[in-house]
């Protein structure tokens, strides 16, 4: 993502201001206003003593303000707008009917309290060293100051509640009370004072939720019209669901047999089968890390994935650090992983955070074992490929670099082809014979885990579509991941929950991913005389557009 306010490089080509700039900065402003948090993620910490407002008339305003600003993007005459003026208008309207459409249809607001902790506000601010710490300190005060009012208001705002996002949000809450009990110790008063109140609202607020939970039938499936609209917004994109159901369905299949013959040249069978398969990955399995060494394995991995991109030649690396994490207990619940960049406003310089989830301290002693057979030491160089090299931190290093006369492409960033390039990456790197230097077997096995991930992609998006348009239960759901998806007992219940508590962003890994290997194979024969290299680095030079809008900016047809 772009540093806004930093100067092009000499040469660099920057589109001429229009209209639309002075109108997107002013979007922007007013979006850094209504969520004081994501600014402060972003990079911008003008606000970083403040919380969102959470209430029924905030919602109501924000719907207004978001009218009002389409209206304003729709009054633009096209004709003025240059190549990259008129990509960033379509995709910040893009995000501002996603908006609306969430306040107006979906409401999430009013049944996932998962949306109202204010923990990851607080963390945000003690995590990222872009200040002092007394400077970081008085914005934490402050943020807590605001925690009763804003948990307050948030109750107003949640009605009928689905029942695994409120019993997600509990143990998120818990997390973030136990942040402020061991993080905000001190002599500071002002800080002690407001640290005791913030928890004492937020204890309130849990035993709130609890009072709820026999309420809280709330079915958290979209339901077919309200997920084709997200889904469309969401991949910014026309996108029929039963058409990608059926195509994803097909790659299942072509995916399928291309495991069944990599299992067969490992084990040395000459007519392998799915059987073939689960023998091979329960041995591979078998090298499996703990909680007290999933860390090192990871960065590690970090080490050994950078030098083989640098040797291949197959993309730019760039120094910018990169700090393997523990995952807070506040973001825990929903993914094992994920890479959180510097904030495309940030001055400071900041390492890119690739967060890796231990295991619950109240996981039994099997679940804990699964879990580590699903993410053994071949898997972890997968995750490491996909969450950091050449992935999501690479990825979004090139996209930093990015420059343009508007912000937008950096603040409203594509999670489709920021998924998708992951995805591709975990092919990319298979395919050029990672870890062959070490021996035979290990680019085999990380080959087997990069065709399991792309199996879970495929999956994600059958799972996505077929719980929120239809009536697919648990039963089916688990049949589908552990039968065609050779999936662990612990990584099945965690997607399942995820499945329920999230909507379209699990059909971004599928989609994304077909949209940047088509991109790239267009690429390849629009310029035959490209390297490798030359190819990633030009899929990866416009920030993170939608994959459709990327192919307008590297001037080939519409796939």
């Amino acid at each position: 993502m772009v540093r806004v306010t930093n100067p092009p490089p000499p040469g660099a080509a920057v589109s001429r201001p229009s209209a639309f700039v002075p109108l997107a900065a002013e979007i922007l402003e007013a979006a850094l206003d209504r969520d004081p948090v994501e600014a402060t993620y972003l990079g911008d910490h003008r606000r970083d003593g403040l919380l969102p407002d959470p209430s029924p008339e905030g919602a109501t305003e924000t719907a207004a303000l978001l009218r009002t600003q389409l209206a304003q993007l729709d009054a633009l005459e096209p004709a003025s707008l240059g190549p990259d003026d008129a990509v960033d208008a379509a995709v910040l309207r893009a995000a501002l009917a996603a908006d609306l459409l969430d306040l107006d249809e979906i409401a999430e607001a009013e049944w996932n309290p998962m949306l109202h902790n204010p923990g990851a506000g607080v963390h945000s601010l003690l995590s990222r060293d872009f200040a002092p710490l007394p400077e970081r300190l008085a914005a934490v005060t402050a943020r807590l100051q605001a925690v009763p009012g804003f948990l307050a208001a948030a109750r107003r705002r949640l009605q009928n509640m689905s029942r695994i996002h409120l019993d997600t949000a509990a143990a998120q809450l818990a997390g973030t009370i136990a942040m402020i009990e061991t993080d905000l110790t001190g002599d500071d008063a002002a800080l002690a004072a407001a640290a005791e109140s913030a928890r004492d609202a937020l204890t309130e607020h849990r035993a709130w939720l609890a009072e709820q939970a026999g309420t809280a039938t709330r079915d958290p499936r979209l339901g077919e019209s309200r997920f084709r609209a997200k889904l469309a917004l969401t991949l910014d994109t026309a996108v029929d669901p039963p058409a990608l159901l059926s195509r994803a369905e097909a790659e299942l299949e072509r995916v399928s047999e291309r495991i069944v013959e990599e299992a067969g040249r490992l084990a040395g069978e000459a007519a392998p089968s799915a059987e073939t398969v689960r023998r091979v990955l329960t041995e591979l399995a078998q090298d499996a890390p703990t909680d007290d060494t999933i860390l090192a394995l990871c960065r590690d991995a970090l080490d050994s994935t950078t030098a083989f991109v640098r040797s291949r030649d197959l993309v730019t690396v760039y120094d910018d650090p990169i700090a393997v994490v523990e995952m807070p207990e506040i973001d825990r619940g929903v993914a094992g992983a994920y890479c959180r960049e510097n904030g495309p406003l940030e001055q400071a310089t900041l390492p890119t955070e690739f967060a890796v989830s231990p295991t619950p301290a109240d996981w039994t002693p099997a679940q804990v074992a699964s879990f580590f057979r699903e993410y053994n030491a071949h898997m972890l160089h997968e995750l490491t490929v996909h969450e950091a090299m050449p992935g999501h931190a690479l990825q979004l290093m090139h996209a930093r670099r990015h420059r343009s006369a508007s912000p937008v492409r950096a603040v409203w960033s594509s999670g489709t082809f920021i998924e998708g390039w992951a995805v591709y990456a975990e092919e990319l790197m298979a395919d050029a014979g990672y870890l062959s230097e070490v021996s035979t077997r290990a680019a085999a096995a990380v080959r087997m885990q990069q065709l399991k991930m792309q199996l879970r992609s495929i999956i994600n998006t059958i799972l996505d579509i077929r719980f929120h348009c239809g009536d697919l239960d648990e039963a089916a759901a688990v049949e589908l991941m552990t039968r065609r998806g050779f999936q662990e007992e612990g990584e099945v219940l965690g997607k399942w929950r995820r499945v329920q508590l999230t909507s379209a962003q699990l059909c971004t890994y599928f989609v994304g991913y077909v949209e940047v290997r088509d991109t790239a194979v267009a690429l390849r024969s629009a310029h035959p005389d490209w390297t490798e290299r030359q190819v990633h680095d030009a899929v990866l030079a416009h920030g993170s557009p939608p994959p459709r809008h990327l192919r307008t900016l590297l001037g080939l047809p519409p796939a």
